[in-house]
C-alpha cells in the first residue's frame, strides 16, 4: 500500500510518521477561521498535513511547524520541501516547551496527544505521539499565552472533557479567553466525540456549534464534504 496521501494541491508521504493522517487533523485544518498574512504555528505537526492545509488556505502566511518525533519531523520537512508552498513552510524539531522564538503568532493550532491517565501504547513512537499527562495542557496554554499575538487565535481539537478542563481551569491567570467550540459527533444525535475550541485575547460571548461527520456508516454529510472539498480529491 502506498504511503502517499494525495490532496488537490499537495501530497503527504506518511512513511516515517507514527501517527498517520486522521479525521481530527483534517477537521482542524479545514475549520480554522483566519485571514492572517502573518505567522502561523502548528504544534505537533506529525506528517505536516495541518500546516500544509493552512498554507493552502492562507496564501500570504508564513507557516511554522514543530514536531517532537525526529523521524516525523524529517518526514514533514520533506513533505514541505516537495510542495508548492515550500517557501512559506518551515519545520522545527523538538518540543514546543523548549522552543525559543521571537515571532508573535497570529494563529496557533494543535491536534495534541490526549491519552491522559491511560495505558500507554506498546509502540514507543505511537506513545510519544499520542500519550501525554495533565501538565502537558498547562504548558500548552502557557506557551500560547506567551506567543500569541494581540489579535491572534488558538485552535485545538480535543476530547470534550479535556476541552472543558481548559475552558474552566487552565485559562485562569492568563490573558486568554475561551471564545467557543464546535462540538463534533460521528452521527446526528450522538454525543460529541471531539471539541474544536477557539481561544483568543478577546473577551467575548462564547458560541457553540455542532458538526456531524456521517449520515450513515461510510456516507459523509454534505457539511463534511463541503468543508473538505478544497482539499480532498474525492469531494
Amino acid at each position: 500500500m502506498s504511503s502517499i496521501f494525495r490532496f488537490k494541491q499537495f501530497q503527504i508521504d506518511q512513511a516515517n510518521c507514527a501517527m498517520k493522517i486522521n479525521t481530527d487533523g483534517v477537521l482542524l485544518g479545514s475549520m480554522v477561521e483566519s485571514d492572517t498574512t502573518g505567522y502561523v504555528l502548528d504544534i505537533g505537526t506529525g506528517t505536516g498535513v495541518i500546516a500544509m492545509m493552512l498554507a493552502q488556505k492562507l496564501p500570504m502566511a508564513k507557516v511554522h511547524a514543530i514536531e517532537l518525533d525526529p523521524a516525523a519531523s524529517i518526514q514533514a520537512g520533506l513533505n514541505f520541501t516537495n510542495s508548492t508552498f515550500s517557501d512559506r513552510l518551515e519545520v522545527f524539531s523538538g518540543s514546543f516547551q523548549e522552543m525559543v522564538t521571537d515571532v508573535s503568532y497570529d494563529l496557533i493550532v494543535s491536534n495534541p496527544p490526549f491519552y491522559t491517565n491511560s495505558l500507554r501504547n506498546p509502540d514507543p513512537r505511537r506513545t510519544l505521539a499520542k500519550h501525554t499527562d495533565d501538565v502537558f495542557f498547562e504548558e500548552l496554554i502557557k506557551f500560547v499565552d506567551q506567543n500569541l499575538s494581540y489579535k491572534g487565535k488558538f485552535y485545538c481539537i480535543l476530547p470534550p472533557a479535556i476541552a472543558a478542563q481548559i475552558r474552566d481551569e487552565l485559562l485562569q491567570d492568563t490573558a486568554l479567553y475561551y471564545n467557543g467550540s464546535i462540538e463534533i459527533s460521528s452521527f446526528s444525535g450522538d454525543p460529541a466525540i471531539r471539541s474544536l475550541i477557539q481561544i483568543s485575547r478577546e473577551d467575548k460571548a462564547a458560541r457553540q456549534e455542532k458538526f456531524v461527520i456521517y449520515v450513515s456508516k461510510g456516507e459523509y454529510t454534505s457539511e463534511y464534504k463541503a468543508l473538505l472539498k478544497p482539499y480532498f480529491l474525492n469531494f
